[in-house]
């Protein structure tokens, strides 16, 4: 008598995410093994991620086709806003039109004398005004560089202090306002900086690596007048740890050296600035990988991607490594990255934490929206894109850098070049893990993708060696019952939700299953995935 035809099915494929750490077949099937140029969506689904499209509509000559934006930060001016970008060893403003700027000199009369030699700068804004004509200032710091100004320049050959030219552009601090005491112009190049509670605050890896210094209350120009001072962490720190990144939490100011990290509380009254907790043996590797999320900090430690999580009852610090279910494939390529080219961002608008490896050229993308059971974060891999920095902008758009340009995550191309899209799931054995499963049909139903070519995809027993079938998905909206459950309200007109079965062939204790496609032009979620088999024989 023949066995009966034995259904499974996978709700919201890859829901969960990667996970690369665990043995595949006792992986939940929410899980996935491949996934790349993969979000999660609001609604759980495992879809394609979005494309790039260029923001400047040609490329600056003092930038290069060949050469990528490495830096931006926006610096918000009552509605004009002004994006400042960086690469090639040169700076620029502007998105549409980027124009180069120079560094001016003391009283705007001509260029100062200041090389640029790299363009791993980090950007802090602080506005600074009498309260009647308040104007933003952004201070721009990167190590071996003597820190810069972008504000409102002084009237050409004017007095150096009067800023009301109308025109905005770089000046050196030291021609701007003090330096700390004990520095000259040529021997303060911090490597850090933050506008947190009224002022900035500064820290020098190549100088004196455990003091951090702050500004004068709402004058992050003056580091010698007022109330403004230095903090040292040498008796806090210990084997000369180096201060890497400064962070402000919720009412805390946190100092991340490489090995360590410092809490301290009290940072809006300096002369009250106490330690709060000290978390020693896990420090942040990678100053461009802090993100403040709005309720938590993340940063990558030589241990993988750490959540800084506050109980506020309890006052500490807890931290959770949101990349357990990767970290093993993560730290083996953040070893062969140089720290300082490191890039991350949180996008608020789709709930993410991308951290760009540039050699490697992988992001990896956790969805923040809320925590796996275990405490991490579900995780895809980006494996095209290549961003060289991020912005999310006053608008809520994300920006990154691109050879030539500024690109916006966008649409659903790759500047107009397809993209892949992957996903394959966990090894699964039907609760019988010694008994011979004979495939018979396998059923997809898939949202967007309309008229694209999928190829579908099985195998078993691990191995690679896949059997697969195409199927061009419908191009004219489906009308389906019940369509609410497949929460398609997201998409616009038009989306189509398109269920299809084939005819499967194959047998072996273990399966897997996959989908892949080329993006082009329509994104690509996965609703479900069907199995019908027959059970064999005992192996």
């Amino acid at each position: 008598m023949a066995s009966p035809t034995k259904t499974a099915s996978i709700g919201a494929p890859g829901f969960y995410g990667l996970n690369l750490q665990e043995s595949a077949v006792a992986l939940s099937s929410g899980f996935a093994l491949d996934a790349y140029n993969c979000v999660i969506d609001r609604y759980g689904r495992i879809g394609s991620r979005r494309g790039w499209t260029t923001v400047n509509s040609a490329v600056n000559t003092d930038l290069g086709s060949a050469n990528a934006v490495e830096f931006m930060f926006e610096l918000v001016n009552s509605g004009n806003d002004i994006v400042i970008s960086a690469g090639n060893n040169k700076l620029f403003t502007g998105t549409t039109t980027m124009t180069t700027k120079t560094v001016r000199n003391a009283d705007n009369s001509g260029n100062a004398t200041y090389t640029i030699s790299g363009n791993n700068w980090q950007g802090a804004a602080l506005p600074y005004g009498d309260g009647q004509d308040v104007k933003p200032h952004a201070y721009l710091v990167q190590s071996g560089h003597k820190p810069l100004v972008f504000h409102e320049l002084p009237v050409s050959g004017g007095n150096p202090h009067d800023h009301d030219s109308g025109t905005f552009g770089f000046q050196t601090l030291a021609d701007v306002g003090s330096l700390p005491i004990g520095y000259t112009s040529t021997d303060f190049m911090p490597n850090c900086a933050l506008a947190a509670y009224g002022r900035i605050w500064m820290a020098d890896i190549d100088g004196d690596p455990q003091t951090a210094y702050f500004s004068r209350l709402l004058d992050g120009s003056d580091f010698q007048g007022g109330d403004s001072g230095s903090l040292s962490l040498n008796a806090v720190f210990p084997n000369s740890d180096k201060i890497v990144a400064i962070a402000a939490h919720n009412g805390f100011l946190i100092f991340f050296g490489r090995n360590n990290i410092a809490v301290y509380a009290n940072p809006i009254d300096v002369t009250q600035l106490t330690l709060q907790e000290f978390i020693p043996n896990v420090g942040c590797i990678a100053r461009d990988s802090i993100q403040n999320t709005g309720t938590d900090i993340i940063f990558l430690s030589d241990g993988g991607i750490r959540s800084l999580q506050r109980v506020i009852q309890e006052k500490s610090l807890p931290m959770r490594d949101i990349s357990k279910n990767v970290r093993d494939d993560l730290l083996a390529n953040v070893a062969s990255e140089t720290a300082s080219q490191i890039k991350s961002i949180y996008f608020e608008r789709d709930a993410f934490y991308l951290l760009s490896l540039p050699t490697t050229k992988w992001v990896y993308c956790f969805d923040m929206r809320g925590p796996l059971q275990d405490g991490s974060a579900r995780a895809t891999i980006w494996n095209n894109i290549e961003p060289k920095s991020f912005l999310v902008t006053n608008a809520k758009d994300l920006y990154i850098g691109k050879p030539g340009y500024i690109g916006k995550y966008f649409g659903h191309t790759d500047n107009g070049a397809v993209y892949r899209f992957q996903y394959f799931t966990n090894y699964f054995d039907f609760e019988a893990p010694t008994q011979e499963k004979i495939m018979k049909q396998i059923g997809f139903v898939v949202i967007g993708g309309q008229g694209q070519e999928v190829a579908v995809k099985w195998g078993f027993d691990y191995s690679e060696n896949y059997i697969s079938f195409t199927k061009t998905l419908d191009s004219a909206t489906v009308y389906e019952y019940n369509i609410g459950e497949y929460n398609i309200a997201e998409y616009s007109g038009g989306i189509i939700l398109d269920k299809f079965k084939s005819q499967a062939s194959g047998k072996g204790t273990v399966l897997q299953i996959g989908l892949e496609a080329d993006i082009d032009g329509d994104p690509l979620s996965i609703q479900r995935i069907d199995v019908y088999i027959k059970q064999g024989k005992n192996v």
